[in-house]
């Protein structure tokens, strides 16, 4: 944990993260405005009033953005936190057991990979109609732990050979116990990769399916405001603020997670450290030339 607060890209990761989600929880104080009212004219430019304009429908532009990270937030971290859920134990219970149970979670692993994501994405959301935020994020939870068996797998393959998993073997623990307190925390690196980066892939996601109108357009969150103003020429009839407004709000989440996301991946492969390292190591070698 120092480690992730010493690193640069992490505490600007987390910043950003960190106003995103008070600026969600805090909505209401930050807006007099209800994100499904009309307000004012359509497609009123930003003003004192209304800081970021409004649609077509006369909608503040500032509530639904602030409204809607509520939905995409929720959307992004609970289908997130599925995906990595079902993948680390998957692929935990896969690299442990072996021989039966490792052939059947690689097979149905297979099966998920194989498949295209995105187009089976598009399939179900299409079968099912206008899915509300709950429904894309089941979608996304139950179709995207395919990755995330593969590498917990490969690294719990890895650990379980070592020692201390031996030695718990040789005393009678448990497989369960062995699995949990032995293995998995040797894991949290991965885990904590395989989470954000499912996050980034959610979110990401879940905008798209809405802005292709397969959402529920009753909805306020930052998709079906992309879907809204696509629909409304926003871009056409000059009302840029409509669309850039939910864009540059994915693109800066999306900017927080993935350093969040680098910083985790540095601290567990010393490697890519290898630049910083050989950087003060310059310095220092200077310092002592001059001093010389």
């Amino acid at each position: 944990m120092s480690q992730l607060l010493q690193n640069k890209k992490a505490m600007t990761g987390l910043v950003i993260l960190t106003i995103i989600l008070l600026v969600a929880i805090f909505a209401p104080l930050l807006t007099e405005y209800s994100p499904v009212k009309r307000v004012g004219r359509p497609h009123q430019p930003p003003s004192w009033d209304h800081w970021l304009g409004t649609t077509r429908l006369g909608h503040d532009v500032f509530a639904r953005l602030v409204y809607g990270a509520r939905v995409s937030l929720a959307v992004g971290f609970g289908a997130g936190l599925m995906i990595t859920i079902i993948g680390t134990v998957l692929g935990i219970i896969a690299g442990y057991k072996g021989g039966v149970v490792d052939e059947v979670i690689n097979f149905f692993t297979n099966m998920v990979l194989v498949v295209p994501n995105l187009p089976l994405l598009l399939v179900l959301a299409a079968f099912i109609g206008q899915a509300s935020p709950l429904v894309i994020a089941i979608i996304l939870g139950l179709t995207s732990w395919a990755w995330g068996v593969r590498v917990t797998r490969s690294e719990t393959l890895s650990i379980r050979q070592r020692d201390f998993v031996k030695s718990a073997e040789m005393l009678g623990e448990p497989s369960w116990r062995i699995m949990l307190f032995e293995i998995f925390p040797n894991l949290i690196s991965i885990v904590g990769i395989n989470f954000i980066g499912s996050v980034i892939f959610a979110v990401i996601t879940e905008a798209t399916l809405e802005f292709l109108g397969l959402g529920d357009p009753n909805t306020v969150s930052w998709g079906i405001m992309l879907y809204n103003a696509q629909n409304a020429a926003a871009l056409s009839v000059g009302a840029w603020w409509d669309l850039l407004s939910p864009c540059f709000a994915l693109a800066f989440l999306g900017l927080g997670l993935a350093l969040i996301n680098f910083a985790i991946d540095e601290i567990a492969n010393p490697r890519l450290r290898t630049g910083g390292m050989l950087n003060r190591w310059t310095r220092m070698v200077r310092i002592g030339e001059g001093k010389l």
